[in-house]
């Protein structure tokens, strides 16, 4: 493979652990959610970890390459945001993605993220005061 590291790592590397298992993108679905143009953003808190990122592209979006294209999008708006770390440890989040965000300027995409991982973060924090 051309322009692959040598060491056998997925180039570039993930900043954000992955949802992989249809239990955990079930889960989330029941947790909170804060909707944005170009996405829906799920959470829901576990008991321990990092925060782990799943995405879902549903094939009413379109066909396979805008879906893939709209999901690179995600990927790499998390990955811009992982810096500021607008997301919460022992959180699992779930992007459902709407057809918006394959021409939404990328700039908008990810203050929409920032933005709903901050509502979802006020939401999650309320839950917990009110169970305490």
């Amino acid at each position: 493979m051309r322009g692959a590291p040598r060491d056998g790592r997925s180039f570039p590397p993930d900043p954000l652990e992955r949802l992989k298992k249809r239990a955990d993108f079930k889960r989330a679905a029941k947790g909170k959610r804060s909707g944005k143009a170009g996405f829906t953003l799920q959470a829901i808190a576990r008991e321990t970890g990092g925060p782990r990122m799943g995405f879902t592209v549903t094939k009413r979006i379109g066909n396979a390459v805008e879906r893939n294209r709209i999901k690179r999008r995600l990927r790499a708006a998390c990955a811009q945001l992982s810096e500021r770390n607008p997301f919460q440890c022992g959180t699992d989040y779930v992007i459902v993605a709407r057809r918006r965000a394959l021409d939404q300027p990328f700039g908008g995409l990810v203050l929409d993220l920032e933005d709903a991982a901050g509502e979802l973060r006020k939401k999650l924090q309320r839950r917990t005061d009110e169970g305490a």
